[in-house]
């Protein structure tokens, strides 16, 4: 069983950020150290978005092997690949075009360019963890919104129930783009280490609903991802604000 979760309060996003992108390049660093390439599953959102933005900024001066990292993300939006609804179009321009990481240890999920429908765009994704996956992420990040959903997994939604898959499609988000390939619980679950990415007020409600105890995962689905290892909520004030 994992240990209860460690909560950070920071005094603003901007500050969140810098800290989780700091605390990242410094696992990163000891992992490597230790023998292993680490597997990190990404997220997307403005939290995301700033601590991409952070990595950049700081990873040419840390000790990282970038071409010993390998990427993966937890969710993606079914669209075409140069759109700005894409996850990985953000974290490319903001991170990862400005590293040295192996072209062929990114891996985005599939897009409308490469995947004939989102349907298979799930199954390529989930041989593709099985294929080159480590078996568990070394630290996956998340966001989570205000009705509690993580990646792309939706309260009430059945998705939720899956637990013979490592990725499943999504069709009709509550959110635009209505197609959407999500990591299910059972590999979200398989992560050493989970980070939960929070800022602001909107956030607030959906931060304390996933903490408190007994919280059902289809009124929260936040509440149902706890790493193996540790889960770390990283929360500006605004975000912590309901604890």
């Amino acid at each position: 069983m994992s240990t209860p979760p460690r909560i950070e309060v920071h005094e603003s996003a901007e500050s969140l950020a810098t800290a989780a992108a700091g605390e990242l390049l410094a696992r990163l660093t000891d992992i490597q150290a230790g023998g292993h390439e680490p597997h990190i599953g990404l997220t997307g959102g403005t939290i995301a978005a700033a601590l991409h933005h952070e990595l950049g900024r700081l990873a040419t001066d840390s000790e990282v092997e970038w071409g010993h990292v390998v990427v993966w993300w937890g969710d993606e939006r079914f669209v075409e690949p140069a759109s700005d609804d894409r996850n990985e179009r953000q974290a490319r321009e903001a991170f990862l075009d400005l590293v040295d990481v192996d072209p062929a240890k990114i891996h985005p999920m599939p897009s409308t360019d490469s995947a004939p429908s989102v349907e298979d765009g799930a199954v390529t994704y989930e041989d593709e963890l099985r294929t080159y996956g480590s078996g568990a992420f070394d630290v996956l990040m998340l966001g989570i919104g205000p009705d509690g959903h993580i990646a792309s997994l939706f309260p009430g939604y059945p998705q939720l129930d899956v637990a013979d898959r490592i990725a499943v499609p999504v069709t009709d988000s509550p959110k635009p783009p209505p197609e959407r390939i999500s990591l299910t619980f059972e590999a979200l679950n398989r992560s050493k280490s989970v980070w939960f990415l929070v800022s602001g007020t909107d956030k607030a409600a959906a931060v304390a609903s996933a903490l408190a105890e007994g919280t059902d995962l289809h009124d929260c689905p936040a509440s149902a991802v706890r790493g193996l290892d540790e889960t770390i909520w990283f929360l500006d004030r605004e975000a912590a604000s309901g604890l």
